[in-house]
């Protein structure tokens, strides 16, 4: 087996890699890619260490359990996934989503909001599993891209909100809405301590300015080892600043966390959500990088796996992992072939954990939230807004009721009403198809839109319609509604001659409403034929013991030109005519 010049295998393994990945393109593994990937994991786990402290605290879990998240998970994702890019880890959206299905539960007790931490990654991780296994990975395509921006948009504002508290140091309650944040905020707004708010302002500028002139240096760490030598330095902790004091050492133990059959329940529709969004965004930024490199992605592979990392993260002491568009998207830039970056990235977070995080004890509180702000403020899309808008008017509205939702009602609801919007729209489109009248282009056999173009020719005693989506259950009555509205407004028609070329569906509905319509079309002396059926619907319709009738009447044909001849069309000619063809009109719609 060759691999490709990214250093990954073009096609896996028969057998075992059909499961193991790894093992597909492990013998070929060599030295020259090591390198790639020593450098890009070492770039990663530098990245890595302060996000994934900073993420758990936005979802309400203590700093080390961000190490925790980014330690085994990502050892199972390399194992089982197909992407040599995708860095897997702790996620700001998925860590909010966390936060806002625990809170309610926990009571407050720490101990408590850990195990159901633990609880709802092995949730969420069973559910992309059994999906992946199921091939269930097309499930996704029901998120389109305007909810999808929409509910990242107005994610990161709650995000970026949940951390005001810390960047000035005010006295306020934990919030979970947006609405509940603004109000906890404002009634505190009093308490802000001006020596937090100028390490806020001192770390978000840096932040921004290394990432703006030196983007290839590792920022996030920059400004956590420079903050936190100065907080040790100048006593910040003693000045009132919020700082971490002791982060436990040591690696995780495996411990199943053990929670009634009640509070399973109750986590159920925050795991669905978060499964299928952890998925979502992670398999997005693995096609996006593998068109780059030439690498090839399996969707329910990654399923699978992306799975596998949630189980071992609850198992692990931590909480839901997904795969990151900025970590990934270093990860790639820095040379990463092949997920042997992902173990160095690991192992380095490891040694972290077990050795280094005596070195956080000075760190405030306030560096971590701006890490947060300033990682979540690339999400707020609005130029997807507008091109939404521009596109569909309708693709604008899911976007803007998706972000208003999720802005104040919460992520879950947000998605749910972004979903169900669309999925509204979607069955509104397909019960009403697009339909037209056509004409045969002068000169030609081709037949085109009377509506689009000038100067066709047509028969007031043959009409050619055509039907441009499926016929079935919901569409087969406005489709024939229109059909006949034509036959009754012209005296002269004789025969409607349906263009079939762009009904891919039928259903028996559709079959019976294709038989009434001939029957009421007959009444009124008009002969209904078909053309260009597609083998599919012909296929129903014999089944459904309509074919028998429309094809021994001889009322179905290969081809539009082959109806109106049979029809006896005049302008059923055989593109000899010599006339000139017709002019496009761009102003009908």
């Amino acid at each position: 087996m060759s691999a490709d010049v990214a250093g990954y295998p073009r096609q896996q393994r028969a057998g075992v890699a059909r499961f193991l990945p790894i093992a597909g393109w492990l013998p070929d593994y060599g030295r020259r890619v090591f390198r790639h990937d020593l450098i890009a994991g070492l770039t990663v786990a530098v990245m890595l260490v302060p996000q994934s402290m900073a993420y758990a605290a936005l979802a309400g879990m203590p700093p080390v359990t961000g190490l925790y998240a980014s330690i085994v998970p990502l050892l199972v994702y390399a194992l089982l996934g197909t992407s040599g890019s995708l860095a897997v880890g702790p996620v700001a959206i998925t860590a909010l989503m966390t936060a806002g299905a625990l809170a309610p539960l926990a009571d407050g007790d720490p101990g408590r909001y850990a195990a159901l931490a633990g609880v709802l990654a092995i949730m969420v991780g069973a559910i992309q599993v059994s999906m992946g296994v199921l091939r269930l990975g097309a499930v996704v395509n029901f998120l389109s891209h305007s909810v999808l921006a929409g509910f990242t948009s107005a994610a990161a504002l709650i995000i970026a909100a949940s951390q005001l508290k810390d960047l000035f140091g005010l006295d306020a309650d934990r919030a979970e809405g947006f609405p509940q944040i603004l109000a906890s905020l404002g009634r505190t707004a009093a308490t802000v301590h001006w020596p937090t708010v100028a390490v806020s302002v001192v770390s978000l500028a840096g932040l921004v300015l290394l990432k703006r002139f030196w983007p290839k240096l590792p920022g996030a760490l920059l400004v956590v080892a420079g903050v936190t030598v100065a907080s040790a330095a100048f006593g910040f902790g003693e000045r009132g600043v919020r700082i971490l004091t002791e982060v436990p050492g040591g690696l995780p133990v495996p411990a199943l966390p053990g929670l009634s059959i009640q509070d399973v329940t109750a986590l159920l529709p925050a795991a669905l959500t978060i499964a299928l969004v952890a998925y979502m965004e992670g398999i997005a930024v693995a096609k996006a990088l593998a068109a780059k490199s030439r690498q090839r992605v399996n969707p329910d592979t990654e399923l699978v796996a992306v799975g596998g990392a949630n189980v071992s993260a609850g198992l692990f002491g931590g909480f839901p992992v997904a795969g990151g568009f900025s970590r990934s998207a270093v990860n790639m830039s820095a040379g990463a072939r092949t997920p042997i970056a992902t173990i160095i990235t690991a192992l380095v977070v490891a040694v972290t954990a077990l050795a280094l995080t005596p070195a956080f004890h000075h760190l405030p509180k306030a560096v971590l939230a701006a890490i947060v702000i300033v990682a979540v403020a690339g999400l707020v899309d609005w130029r997807s807004a507008l091109s939404a808008w521009r596109a569909r008017h309708v693709d604008g509205i899911a976007l803007a009721l998706t972000f208003a939702v999720t802005l104040l009602l919460g992520v879950e609801p947000g998605l749910a009403a972004g979903v169900a919007f669309s999925l509204g729209v979607f069955l509104w489109r397909s019960s009403r198809p697009h339909h037209a009248e056509l004409g045969r282009v002068p000169g030609t056999t081709t037949f085109r839109n009377v509506a689009r173009y000038d100067g066709l020719i047509t028969d007031p005693r043959v009409a050619v319609l055509r039907v441009d989506g499926p016929f079935y259950f919901a569409s087969a009555q406005q489709v024939g509604d229109w059909v006949m509205g034509i036959a009754e407004q012209r005296e002269a028609l004789q025969t409607i001659v349906l263009d079939a070329s762009a009904i891919g569906d039928c259903d028996a509905d559709g079959a019976h409403a294709l038989t009434d319509l001939s029957r009421r079309l007959a009444d009124r002396g008009v002969t209904l034929r078909l053309a260009t059926l597609r083998g599919p619907v012909r296929d129903l319709l014999r089944r459904a013991g309509v074919w028998e009738l429309l094809h021994s009447e001889h009322r179905v044909h290969p081809d539009i030109g082959a109806a109106v001849a049979a029809a006896g069309g005049a302008f059923a000619g055989n593109g000899s005519d010599g006339s000139a063809p017709p002019r496009f009109s761009q102003e009908v719609l």
